[in-house]
């Protein structure tokens, strides 16, 4: 069986459920339309709303394109647009596309 997430790991599951839930209820949309929209149940949205770590990877992509928001999170994690990847942009393999 696999090691307790740590604290951290769970605060932070918790805060991206709740801003997913801000996004959707800022958009005016239903738990029924963007479960609707990421291909998901109803269920896996509350999960993921609720902070549940155990949330499939894909899921949480789904849900972001369903919401508009999946290009601030890939952008957010571009280790580009910091000035450390930046600055170390020869250790990437890849170049960026944008």
């Amino acid at each position: 069986m696999a090691a307790p997430l740590p604290a951290v790991i769970l605060r932070s599951a918790r805060e991206i459920g709740l801003d997913f839930a801000g996004w959707r209820k800022v958009l005016g949309l239903t738990a029924a339309q963007v479960a609707d929209r990421a291909d998901i149940t109803r269920g896996t949205l509350r999960k993921l709303e609720q902070g549940d770590p155990s949330v499939s990877f894909h899921v949480v992509l789904r849900v972001a394109r369903a919401l508009g928001v999946l290009d601030t999170l890939t952008d957010a994690l571009d280790p580009l647009a910091s000035d450390l990847g930046r600055a170390r942009a020869g250790q990437l393999e890849r170049k960026r596309v944008r």
